[in-house]
């Protein structure tokens, strides 16, 4: 890997990295098979951008793939299936209620329920899909469960 790379944009850009930042994107696409120079560059500046405007959500890596996560807290699409819960359970609430219920039933503090809010608000196709994925797997669980259960005659 060279320490330059070209960014697809409108038009494509000659970036020159530092030596070390160029060793360690070496190393991340190696840890992300199937992710090019390219992709992975871009990748990490549209995370970063995104940090720049949302300063309380950083990217992680986990068991399900690459997904926002609030600085000390939990993955922004937790927070958003949980507000969605409360919205659904208390439909008479205000925005503040809203946020003082979740904060109370998650443990997480109103400023970074707040801050899963702003980042959901900026990116909710990414979250949503985040959420109905959960959703879908809850329910794969919950009907196998089920047939287990019917499986033992109870």
């Amino acid at each position: 890997m060279t320490g330059a790379y070209t960014v697809g944009v409108a038009s494509p850009s000659s970036i020159r990295f530092d030596p070390r930042v160029a060793r360690r994107l070496s190393r991340f696409v190696a840890a992300h098979p199937g992710l090019s120079a390219s992709a992975a560059t871009n990748l990490l500046v549209d995370e970063a951008l995104r940090g720049e405007d949302h300063p309380l959500v950083v990217f992680r890596d986990g068991p399900a793939g690459r997904r926002a996560r609030l600085v000390g807290g939990p993955d922004v699409w937790e927070v958003a299936r949980a507000v969605r819960s409360a919205r659904d359970s208390e439909p008479d609430l205000d925005a503040q209620g809203v946020v003082e219920l979740v904060s109370e039933t998650t443990g997480v503090g109103p400023r970074l329920v707040r801050a899963a809010l702003e980042y959901w608000a900026a990116f909710p196709d990414e979250i949503d899909a985040w959420v109905e994925r959960a959703d879908a797997e809850a329910a794969e669980a919950q009907e196998r469960w089920l047939r287990e259960q019917a499986l033992l005659g109870r």
